[in-house]
């Protein structure tokens, strides 16, 4: 006999578009429920991240009403996790514990449930999140079979569950089967008894086990229609439920039955196709054309176990975005921990630590600027709180981001600021404590792995019965319009950005990063020499013609509660005419409709930029007319349901002649409409 383990995962970024939530309540969460409920005796569990629940639990009281009888008939079994939905291997311990003490606290006053097992976050395995799961409780894991797989472990030996340890501290994982999660619900039912079927000569009591995302119910391309409309999942119910050699189980009921199949060690992973997301672009296809060419010459059963991508954390490398928001959320944490029973912080806290937007693969992620929002709302709130507790200098240097290099962090009654010597000294975050919003939140136009396969659209094959998973299936794209939206920036997307150019500066070439750069400014190291009443970075770098010309940049930076005044003074040894501009990246989450499509504004000594969403003004003032130029920052990036053309922010650029010698003054100031 085959036990079935079947779980679902249902999770929403926090403060997603209420939309959205909405939309996966009334075509996924909520019908799934419905129709299992008239199946009494198929036993599953389920995992809702916290956040998710509370919504659900305020918004929609008949489905919650529905969760809470399944659990307390029998029916369900809940998974824990991190409440905020974290990544548990890249918060601290005593973040991790919270996290999965309050989702714990929820699902026993609620359900009357004490959950032991553990819905791990995008499967990210790292043995050193092993005791403290143990210690609140927690008995088992979900994790892939890739994970045992990647590690020389046979298929075939995947159909029950392990136990591994680490600082003698043991729990007990079970290998999510990647055949099910494709072909469950993708796939006619009487394929999936048949695999079912097949696996059951695997020892006495094999389990198939499958936990996957609950959206694939309802919400992920033709889902609802198959799911639901065509009938699968009461077709799928009925067959499992009537079946002799297939019994639907818990996980818990199984753990307590079945004996561990054996010990293991795993290593630092996740899914394979995480892996395969998280490489850089260029390795991303050479990985494409590895797996092609394997499978072409009959070795594919080798690829999981001898090819590797890399591992979650690389998208902390990959997306210096990613990386600001991650290390801000960790300062925050050992920063604030003496002041963590302080509940107003560390419920912020907390919440910025959703996992979401921290990464990229399939879904959007990072490259939602929404998203990125919610998280630095609650960053910022943080911030402010842990400002009252523990009064901080206004200003403060630290290296931030563990980069090996020293930020500045100037804190005013308005305003959080953020400058980076590795980055040029540029501004790399201007929060606006009142709004609780980042106008730095901006991201680079950037290669990604799968923009090749955008612009050579793969041709469609007739397929098998059923439906195509969001991996597998085809973009309806036109290349030609793509193509000339892949646009790749050079340099980070902050601001005080500086470059030494010419004539090939103009709108088009500043659109497509297209001009000619002569210094070493815009993206090397400045060493920061002052820190006090100003801030001054300097370096001593070069312009790059014939040959290299001595040049010497020194940005002097002073703070007002909502003012920044820049100071700029340039010195080179090279004699003839050149243009420099300063160029600046802001965010907004609506950007105004005039300034869709890239503008020459003309000379001025000043320009305005009026924002309805944060109800302010933000005012430029040189002390000589620059050209003004701008164009509007959008990426290419694929979703589960089509390719996403997002607007990231708007692109700045203040343009002069000098020769020799430049003293440039600019003031940037943030008043209310």
């Amino acid at each position: 006999m085959v036990k079935l383990l079947f779980g679902i995962h249902c999770h929403q970024p926090i403060d997603n578009f209420y939309e959205v939530v909405d939309d996966a309540i009334n075509k996924a969460y909520k019908p799934f429920l419905e129709v299992v409920k008239d199946y009494p005796d198929f036993k599953f569990s389920v995992h809702y991240s916290g956040w998710l629940l509370e919504y659900i639990k305020n918004n929609d009281k008949s489905l919650f009403k529905l969760m809470q009888d399944l659990s307390y008939n029998g029916q369900i079994e809940f998974f824990s996790g991190g409440f905020y939905e974290p990544i548990l291997a890249v918060i601290p311990p005593d973040d991790r514990k919270h996290q999965i003490e309050k989702l714990n606290n929820f699902i026993k006053e609620n359900f009357g449930q004490i959950p032991k097992g553990l819905w791990l976050t995008e499967r990210v395995w790292d043995s050193s999140i092993v005791t403290d799961l143990v210690e609140c409780g927690i008995e088992y894991v979900i994790v892939d079979d890739y994970h045992f797989l990647s590690t020389g472990f046979k298929k075939e030996a995947l159909y029950g569950y392990y136990t591994t340890e680490s600082n003698g501290y043991k729990i007990n994982l079970f290998p999510i089967d990647k055949n099910l999660r494709y072909l469950i619900p993708f796939k006619p039912v009487e394929k999936i008894l048949e695999y079912l079927n097949s696996i059951s000569k695997y020892g006495v009591n094999p389990a198939g086990i499958i936990f996957d995302d609950g959206e694939k119910f309802g919400v992920w391309p033709k889902t609802y229609w198959w799911v639901y409309q065509e009938r699968w999942l009461n077709q799928f119910l009925e067959a499992i439920t009537s079946q002799k050699d297939v019994k639907p189980y818990h996980y818990r009921d199984y753990l307590k039955e079945e004996k561990p199949i054996g010990l293991a060690y795993l290593p630092i992973t996740s899914y394979h196709e995480m892996g395969e997301w998280s490489l850089f672009p260029e390795d991303f296809q050479e990985f494409e054309e590895l797996k092609e060419f394997l499978e072409k010459n009959g070795l594919q059963n080798h690829f999981e176990k001898f090819v590797k991508g890399n591992i979650w954390h690389n998208f902390l490398v990959k997306y210096p975005e990613s990386n600001r928001i991650h290390k801000r959320v960790l300062d925050l944490s050992t920063t604030g921990r003496p002041y963590k029973k302080n509940k107003e912080f560390l419920e912020n806290l907390l919440k910025s630590q959703c996992n979401d937007v921290l990464w990229h693969g399939i879904f959007g992620g990072l490259y939602l600027p929404n998203l990125r929002n919610n998280t630095y709302k609650y960053i910022i709130k943080a911030d402010k709180e842990l400002e009252k507790l523990s009064k901080p200098p206004k200003i403060q240097v630290k290296d931030l981001d563990l980069d090996g290099y020293e930020e500045v962090k100037i804190t005013t009654q308005k305003m959080i600021l953020i400058f980076d010597s590795k980055e040029s000294g540029q501004l790399t975050e201007l929060s606006l404590k009142d709004k609780e919003f980042n106008f730095q939140n901006t991201l680079t136009r950037r290669k990604e792995g799968y923009h090749k396969n955008l612009l050579t659209p793969k041709q469609d094959t007739p397929s098998e019965e059923g439906i195509t998973t969001i991996h597998n299936a085809q973009l309806e794209i036109d290349p030609q319009h793509i193509k000339d939206l892949l646009i790749y920036d050079w340099y980070t997307k902050n601001s005080f950005i500086d470059h030494i150019t010419d004539d090939s500066f103009n709108l088009e070439t500043f659109y497509r990063c297209s001009f000619r750069e002569y210094s070493d400014f815009t993206n090397q190291p400045f060493n920061l020499e002052y820190a006090k009443d100003e801030i001054v970075f300097k370096r001593k770098g070069g312009v790059y013609k014939d040959k290299k010309y001595n040049t010497i940049l020194i940005k002097t930076y002073k703070v007002e509660e909502s003012k920044i005044t820049a100071l700029l003074q340039l010195q080179t040894d090279y004699k003839d005419i050149l243009k420099y501009v300063c160029e600046f990246n802001f965010h907004f989450a609506n950007l105004p409709h005039h300034l869709t499509q890239p503008i020459y504004h003309g000379k001025s000594i000043t320009f305005k930029l009026k924002d309805n969403y944060t109800q302010k003004t933000i005012i430029f003032n040189f002390n000589k007319e620059l050209d003004i130029f701008t164009y509007p920052i959008n990426t290419v990036s694929q979703s589960e349901k089509s390719v996403d053309i997002t607007n990231q922010g708007l692109s700045i650029g203040f343009l002069t002649d000098f020769q020799e010698e430049l003293n440039l003054k600019i003031t940037l100031e943030i008043v209310d409409l």
